[in-house]
């Protein structure tokens, strides 16, 4: 079985940790709308978008005060991973499956195309109105997104079907063109950094998701679900904050998928990061396929064998029950048996 090399793009490890769609700053004496967005956006401008978001409107210059924490909009990043579509990823980050229309225009993609995996998805940032007396699309538009002509925008994030605005109507704008200056993304960084220390329980919750989902994916590998195998593999990667043994896993079972899909270099790649996160891993040329061997340590690198387990011990190994066709890698001194991908 092959997959298109399409298919097999993904990332082994994952490096891109999504910034929020915002990030908190504690106003400091003397500072205004006007000054944090000139440090921030680099444009004194964009202190609009820093009043609607933290609902200032009509506060007056005198509404900040110091020790008042407020909220910077900030565009996030997503990485693609193998099976997702514009319409699954903005269900997920953007609270509608059919704002992925405007996603994938805004990455400059078409919508009925999947993203490519692995490629970095702009993520706009949701900016909440409450709709006054004479606002319409086009002066919202002009107002948040800089141009009159991108109504439309405004108009279909928010499934309007004539186009009008009543007083007191919640709407959604998606704001993209939100670039940080160097010292703004140096206030991200360092507010973020805080935020992520003081989640307490997120990767725990993390892990616990993976927990249930690393024996789906070893069960893909076992049943010669290669493809779906890697797309399981490289979404628990995409999540970022793993254990060690769970990483281990999964670049082992990515390891046996990537050899079955004929695809040498990509399980090589897994395989380094399976033995970099668990030096203690063997490989017994007894028990494991020469393919998966091969690209783990090379047709001359041949590692000494292991002492074969007892047979009860065999049955109890990770490997154990492995259907014809899977490759089985054997963890420290625990292996499955021979496979032939």
């Amino acid at each position: 079985m092959r997959a298109p090399a399409l298919t097999l793009t993904c990332v082994l490890t994952c490096a891109l940790a999504a910034p929020a769609g915002a990030f908190p700053h504690v106003v400091r004496t003397g500072e205004t709308a006007a000054s944090i967005a000139e440090r921030v956006y680099g444009a004194v401008e964009a202190e609009r978008v820093i009043v609607a978001a933290n609902r200032l409107e009509g506060s007056g210059s005198g509404a900040l005060v110091p020790g008042m924490l407020l909220e910077i909009p900030a565009v996030s990043y997503h990485q693609a991973a193998p099976g997702e579509t514009w319409h699954s990823i903005a269900a997920e980050l953007l609270g509608a499956g059919e704002r992925g229309i405007l996603l994938a225009q805004v990455n400059g993609a078409e919508p009925w195309l999947p993203p490519a995996a692995a490629s970095e998805i702009v993520v706009p940032y949701n900016l909440r109105y409450v709709v006054s007396v004479g606002d319409t699309p086009d002066s919202l538009a002009y107002r948040f997104l800089g141009r009159r002509d991108r109504a439309w925008m405004v108009a279909v994030y928010n499934g309007l079907k004539d186009g009008r605005l009543h007083h007191g109507d919640v709407l959604l704008i998606p704001l993209v063109d939100l670039p940080l200056t160097a010292s703004g993304k140096a206030e991200a960084a360092t507010a973020l950094g805080l935020v992520r220390s003081q989640a307490g329980g997120a990767a725990r919750a993390l892990q616990a998701r993976a927990d249930a989902e690393i024996p789906e994916l070893v069960s893909d590998v076992r049943h010669g679900r290669y493809v779906e195998a890697v797309g399981r593999g490289a979404g628990l990667l995409a999540a970022s904050g793993l254990a060690v043994p769970q990483l281990a896993a999964v670049h082992r079972a990515l390891t046996e998928a990537y050899v079955a899909l004929g695809a040498p270099g990509l399980a090589a790649t897994a395989c380094s990061e399976w033995r970099r996160v668990d030096p203690g891993a063997t490989l017994d040329p007894v028990l494991v396929s020469p393919k998966i061997v091969e690209v783990c340590v090379g047709p001359a690198g041949m590692p000494p064998a292991v002492p074969a387990p007892s047979s009860a011990a065999g049955a109890d190994a990770p490997g154990a029950g492995s259907a014809p066709g899977a490759a089985s890698v054997a963890p420290r001194a625990a292996p499955g048996p021979r496979g032939r991908p």
